[in-house]
């Protein structure tokens, strides 16, 4: 299981995966807990093409809620 500090700054994106390549949009920069708060507010769709970036690592929003 994956720990960090709810306060580490993290970036918080949604990578499309549209037919063109897709692009990644950034939701927020700042604490980890503000971007999980952010992203539980998110439609679905939406979810499923959420990422947090870490100094050090990056994951899914749906494998981090799921851990």
């Amino acid at each position: 299981m994956r720990t960090t500090d709810g306060e580490a700054t993290v970036r918080l994106y949604f990578l499309s995966d549209a037919g063109d390549g897709g692009h990644a949009e950034t939701l927020m920069y700042g604490p980890l807990s503000d971007a999980m708060a952010l992203a539980a507010r998110q439609d679905e769709a939406t979810q499923d093409g959420l990422w947090i970036a870490t100094s050090n690592d990056v994951i899914a929003w749906r494998d981090l809620v799921e851990e």
